[in-house]
């Protein structure tokens, strides 16, 4: 299966987590969401949103004790 990249699931982690702050009863935000959570989902072989926030953050850089990711 092809994973996306860190990066890409950086920022869809991001947006998801911007747009569950704004109002959920505005139906532009609502459906923003929807489609944020959808892309994470496929991003990440996933069919629910939470099991994709949970597999996109294992890809990030620092997610892993031994991850030397962040040591230039």
């Amino acid at each position: 299966m092809l994973m996306a990249h860190p990066a890409v699931l950086n920022d869809l982690v991001d947006r998801y987590e911007t747009l569950c702050l704004l109002d959920p009863a505005d139906p532009a935000v609502r459906r923003r969401l929807e489609d944020v959570s959808y892309t994470l989902c496929v991003a990440t072989g996933t069919s629910d949103v939470d099991a994709a926030l949970i597999a996109a953050r294992l890809r990030l850089p620092g997610a892993r004790p031994l991850d030397d990711s962040a040591v230039a």
